[in-house]
């Protein structure tokens, strides 16, 4: 794949993904990521169709028209992923890195977490929760500062701003926990229901 922004590479892996499940025509794919991945709410045809054809060019994906719609005067396209879009797919979906917890990427890694093996959801969840770490402790720095320069705005602003770091650093750690049991389930051959 040509190197793309890191927002970019995760809407392509998104589009993999979908297309994973079966190939719908463009129409239908904007619509299913408009819907799942918060993320992409506002994802264009002038973002979807340049990734389509990039993943095409590639080799990662395919497309033919779909003549089957009755009474339709325009042709519609489907698209479905190719064998190497599946082995690129299933690589991607087992390797994680920094960008994979950043604040664009990690909802729609996150919502990838079923086709995810436990052991890269682990790493990934544990380099959101140390992003959340530091930027709690940047806004309780800026807070501080604020209160000290009685600027209530920003106090307030950043007291906000600290709740839901809070309220993510708590969820992250009941995540993290859970992960942690179905990893050593499945190391020790035992099961768990959750996060199947």
């Amino acid at each position: 794949m040509p190197a793309t922004t890191p927002r970019a590479q995760v809407l392509n892996l998104a589009i993999l993904a979908y297309l994973n499940e079966g190939p719908p025509h463009g129409y239908a794919l904007r619509k299913a990521l408009n819907l799942s991945l918060g993320t992409f709410r506002t994802l264009s045809y002038g973002s979807l169709y340049p990734a389509l054809r990039r993943l095409e060019n590639a080799g990662l994906i395919e497309s033919r028209e779909d003549h089957s719609i009755p009474g339709s005067p325009r042709k519609r396209i489907t698209y479905s992923i190719s064998a190497k879009g599946r082995d690129y797919l299933d690589n991607e979906l087992s390797s994680a890195g920094p960008g994979d917890w950043e604040d664009g990427t990690f909802d729609v890694r996150f919502s990838m977490f079923g086709s995810t093996d436990s052991a890269t959801r682990l790493r990934i969840l544990g380099g959101r929760y140390a992003r959340m770490l530091e930027r709690r402790d940047a806004l309780a720095l800026w807070a501080d500062s604020a209160f000290r320069h009685a600027d209530s705005y920003a106090t307030e602003l950043a007291r906000h701003g600290l709740e839901q770091v809070n309220a993510e650093v708590a969820w992250l750690d009941n995540m993290i926990e859970s992960e942690r049991r179905i990893y050593a389930a499945r190391r020790t051959g035992g099961h768990t229901a959750a996060h199947e």
